[in-house]
């Protein structure tokens, strides 16, 4: 894993090098916390920043990619999100690791320690204890390894957290206050919890939205699009640049308001709802949402097709996001197309987002946009770049691939990292390698012309600058 590593010819080399390497990080979708950014928060050792585990409250937080890892390596849960001792874990994931050949994990993994450790020794059972010692001298000592470090580091030039339509967004305020951070870091709108009308939770949640809005509570469907609108805009004068919706399926149902109000009102009662009704609801929220996105020039993110929690037992003690999750088959495009035209025939369809999760889409998808483009900014329909489990090479490869066989791959906005670690900025790095390489070969096997001038356009447009523009930054 050298210099060149990816990269296997002299154009994909050179490319790299000198355009794709050295530009700054865009990374408009990840899951790290803003507190941790302003409070500078320094690691005490590897595991904190790789491993994660059981916060004081009880929940669990961590980077569930590294979770499903070592659980394939027949791990006892104790080492992999428990309470056992950091070294112990630590040397229980090296040996899952080592295992790891043809997986993305080791590749980030060893990249990381690579770019912020200065480690270019393999990740092993046997390597383990130097590396640990090496990394964990580093993290506690030396000035530049605290959060904001890191984020300097890799060069971040923007970041764009995700957050609920009911937080206080205090943390992103003194960010914004402190002179001292020099990258941008800005709240992205997660609003699902006030979508998922059929789910667990949503009444309580209810009550928490309509406080945010100084109510006691959200008596209509009305009030309800009201107070997310609201708070959407409460985001957007915070600097938010894009909103995320993560959905089993994108549901598209015709309903009037006067019908999303009487399932909402059967919802508050408590009595459960058919299929046509929460889908009625969900569109007409989504509707409202993405004219407003619109309206406020707010990028719609829409991830969807994920079979969640399917480990019940595990799921009832450690809650959502700790590594049970599967892609899932829907066939929803249908309804993505009535979504999108939707808000197309009044003139409000939003910049969108699409992610699947299930690569048999992306073809789907890749024609889906093609369909609602305009000249408000180039390629304002994304497939957006491989998510979770495609997060892969062969992943991007073939969702790249996809992508420039059916639009425009020279208008990608390009890679994010979705993760909940501050190291997996160099999943980017991995990114623009993988690009820099699909690009290379095209060009030595003499399907684009070696045209320095148009190369350098379109690398560096998807390595940083067509994100720049499309996110206003």
């Amino acid at each position: 894993m050298d210099k060149d590593f990816i990269l296997e010819t002299e154009t994909a080399q050179h490319l790299f090098h000198d355009y794709a390497e050295k530009l700054p990080l865009v990374d408009y979708h990840c899951h790290i916390s803003p507190k941790e950014i302003y409070e500078d928060r320094r690691f005490n050792n590897l595991v904190e920043v790789w491993l994660g585990g059981q916060n004081p409250d009880g929940s669990y937080f961590g980077d569930h990619y590294k979770w499903r890892l070592m659980r394939s390596n027949g791990i006892d849960e104790s080492y992999i999100s428990g309470n056992q001792p950091a070294y112990e874990r630590f040397l229980k994931f090296a040996e899952a690791l080592e295992m790891a050949i043809g997986n993305p994990m080791y590749h980030w993994c060893n990249m990381e320690l690579q770019m912020f450790f200065g480690i270019t020794e393999p990740l092993t059972a046997e390597s383990a204890p130097r590396i640990w010692e090496t990394c964990n001298e580093l993290l506690r000592n030396d000035p530049s390894m605290t959060v904001r470090g890191i984020i300097r580091k890799a060069n971040v030039a923007f970041i764009g957290t995700t957050d609920d339509p009911i937080d206080t967004l205090e943390w992103h305020e003194k960010i914004a206050a402190d002179d001292t951070i020099d990258f941008k870091v800005c709240p992205s709108y997660r609003p699902d919890k006030a979508v998922n009308i059929h789910k667990e939770g949503f009444l309580a949640y209810m009550q928490q939205l309509a406080k945010s809005v100084g109510k006691e509570s959200l008596a209509t469907m009305q009030e309800v699009c009201d107070a997310l609108v609201e708070r959407l805009e409460f985001f957007h004068d915070h600097g938010c640049r894009a909103s995320d919706h993560g959905l089993d399926y994108i549901p598209y149902q015709e309903c009037t308001m006067e019908q999303a109000n009487a399932a909402y009102q059967k919802a508050l009662r408590g009595e459960k709802l058919t299929l046509a009704e929460i889908e009625g609801y969900q569109t007409t929220i989504l509707l409202c949402l993405g004219r407003a996105y619109k309206r406020l020039d707010i990028a719609m993110q829409l991830h969807y097709s994920c079979i969640r929690n399917n480990n019940a037992r595990l799921f009832k003690k450690m809650g959502p996001d700790t590594g049970f999750d599967a892609i899932a088959q829907n066939t929803c495009g249908g309804n993505i197309a009535q979504f999108l035209s939707a808000l197309d025939e009044t003139g409000e369809c939003p910049k969108t987002i699409l992610y699947s999760l299930n690569p048999a889409d992306n073809a789907q998808l890749g024609t889906l946009i093609g369909c609602f483009q305009d000249n408000s900014v180039p390629g304002k329909l994304q497939h957006g770049s491989a998510w979770w489990f495609n997060d892969t090479k062969s992943g991007m490869e073939e969702q790249m691939k996809s992508l420039a066989n059916l639009s425009l791959l020279g208008n990608f906005i390009g890679m994010l990292t979705d993760s909940r670690s501050f190291l997996s900025y160099a999943r980017h790095d991995y990114f623009r390698r993988i690009l820099c390489n699909l690009v290379g070969n095209w060009v030595e096997n003499g399907e684009y012309p070696n045209i320095e001038s148009s190369l350098k356009k379109i690398v560096e447009g998807v390595s940083y600058y067509n994100a720049k523009r499309y996110f206003g930054l």
